[in-house]
């Protein structure tokens, strides 16, 4: 399977915001997208960003990639994390940005995307289809080992309900996976379609119908009342 490669690392320039709240929205006006900066131990800090250069980084980050942040009138960067991205529902305009700081040699915990490459021999047969079981894995490791995404290769799947689980997917020996060894990544099945059969309702209507025939037929017939008033008066007559 193949390895989670690390990427060359982002960078972003920020400045300390003092515009809050609704009047956010002149910041955007101007070019310039909102954004706070936390973290475990430090103080919440209100930020922004030039909105093309931040949607750059969202693009390219996601929320797995490590990003070298530079505020203005800091002389460090700091190592930061896109936590939560907001966009407006219909025009998708970028709203605000949250970024997550850690430390380098702090382990971080996080679920990093899986993304299927190569093509599947045991899926050139007809009726096959590839199941997807778990599409993120866990992996707790330094914020600096953290794949962008974990690349599984499949062209080892060459028989039908032959699979790929959790415990084949070699990464980094920094880094440790939390998910359960036995969850299923990928496998090839078999499409089974299931026919039901119908019940002949119509049959049975009709033998239904027939039988009610027959016992009609079968049934003796009674006198109706105005033929027995006819023997009655035949029989007064006689006499």
């Amino acid at each position: 399977m193949e390895r989670g490669k690390l990427m060359e690392e982002l960078k972003i320039k920020a400045s300390k915001r003092k515009v809050l709240g609704k009047r956010n929205r002149f910041l955007r006006r101007q070019g310039i997208t909102p954004a706070h900066l936390f973290g475990h131990s430090i103080e919440s800090q209100p930020l922004q960003c030039d909105t093309d250069e931040l949607k750059k980084i969202v693009t390219h980050a996601g929320t797995t990639r490590l990003v070298s942040l530079k505020v203005e009138g800091e002389k460090e960067s700091k190592n930061v994390f896109v936590r939560e991205i907001q966009r407006d529902t219909l025009s998708r305009q970028l709203l605000h940005v949250d970024f997550y700081q850690v430390k380098k040699g702090e382990k971080m915990t996080m679920d990093v995307p899986i993304v299927l490459v190569g093509e599947a021999p045991a899926m050139k047969g007809k009726g096959r289809i590839m199941s997807r079981g778990i599409t993120v894995l866990r992996i707790e490791c330094m914020p600096e080992k953290v794949p962008p995404q974990i690349e599984v290769d499949i062209s080892g799947l060459e028989d039908i309900d032959q699979a790929i689980h959790v415990k084949n997917i070699v990464l980094d020996p920094d880094i440790i996976v939390r998910d359960d060894p036995e969850l299923m990544v990928a496998k090839v099945s078999e499409i089974v379609i299931k026919v039901e059969e119908e019940k002949p309702v119509v049959e049975e209507a009709v033998v239904a119908e027939a039988g009610a025939e027959v016992k009609a037929e079968e049934a003796p017939e009674k006198p109706s009342a105005e033929g027995a008033s006819d023997k009655a008066d035949k029989g007064k007559a006689e006499k």
